[in-house]
C-alpha cells in the first residue's frame, strides 16, 4: 500500500510539473536574415500572467553586430529610446549592456548585450494586465528600426 501511495504521489507531482512546463511560453529571437536592424519576428503573443523563456541567439545576420532585447511598459517606447540614445556619450555604456539606468522601471525584461553569434536565455513572468509591450534593441541607432510588440492576452 505505500508503494502505491508512493507511486501515486510520484506521478501527480509528474503531471503537475509537465503542466507548469506546457504553460510556459517558449521564444526564439534573432535579428533578421536579410535585415540587420530588424529582429526575425516582430510579433509575440503571451498570455497576462505567464512565465516566458525567451532565448536570443544573435546569429544569421547578413551584418552580424551586438543587439539586446528589452520589454518595454506601454506607452515607454519613445523615453527608453531617448534614454538608449543619451548613451552614447556615456563612456560606460558598452558595459552596462546598453540599458538606460534611467529608464529602470519602465524595463519590465531585458538580455544582455549580446555579441554576434551570441545567445542568451532569459525567463521572467508576462505582465498580468493585456495590451501591447513594446520590445527593441538599445544598441546605438538600433532602437528606431529593432523593435516589435508583444502582445498580452487574457
Amino acid at each position: 500500500m505505500k508503494k502505491l501511495a508512493a507511486l501515486t504521489a510520484i506521478a501527480l507531482l509528474s503531471i503537475n510539473v509537465a503542466a507548469q512546463e506546457a504553460d510556459v511560453a517558449i521564444i526564439e529571437l534573432k535579428p533578421h536574415a536579410s535585415n540587420p536592424l530588424g529582429y526575425d519576428k516582430t510579433d509575440l503573443t503571451v498570455k497576462a500572467g505567464q512565465q516566458v523563456k525567451l532565448t536570443f541567439n544573435n546569429t544569421g545576420s547578413v551584418a552580424p553586430q551586438p543587439h539586446n532585447f528589452l520589454l518595454i511598459k506601454t506607452g515607454k517606447e519613445m523615453a527608453v529610446g531617448a534614454q538608449a540614445n543619451q548613451m552614447m556619450t556615456d563612456p560606460q555604456a558598452m558595459a552596462k549592456g546598453y540599458i538606460p539606468d534611467a529608464s529602470k522601471d519602465d524595463i519590465l525584461a531585458h538580455t544582455k548585450l549580446i555579441m554576434p553569434n551570441g545567445t542568451e536565455t532569459i525567463e521572467f513572468t508576462a505582465p498580468a494586465e493585456a495590451g501591447d509591450y513594446p520590445y527593441m534593441c538599445t544598441f546605438p541607432g538600433h532602437w528606431l528600426l529593432m523593435k516589435g510588440v508583444m502582445h498580452v492576452t487574457k
